[in-house]
């Protein structure tokens, strides 16, 4: 338990955080798995912007690492060019 009045705020705040990051990561983990599993290439090229989009902002915000999101474009980009 916080002994203080800021450490039990802090303990707020990253609870708050840490759903609101599940959510945002949860999501697009099944945009990408969504994607991967298109077999059509018009509604591949049609998604896959979007969730590049999600990868970039989840970088951004320090949810998953830059690098990670960099070999899950590549990965994905590869994937829909390959349709």
């Amino acid at each position: 338990m916080a002994n203080h009045p800021s450490a039990a705020k802090r303990n707020r705040q990253s609870q708050k955080r840490r759903l609101s990051n599940k959510y945002y990561a949860r999501t697009t983990r099944n945009a990408v798995k969504k994607l991967r599993s298109v077999t059509e290439k018009e509604e591949a090229k049609e998604l896959y912007p979007k969730v590049v989009s999600m990868l970039d902002r989840l970088a951004k915000k320090n949810i998953i690492h830059k690098n990670k999101a960099a070999n899950l474009k590549s990965g994905l980009s590869r994937k829909v060019n390959a349709l």
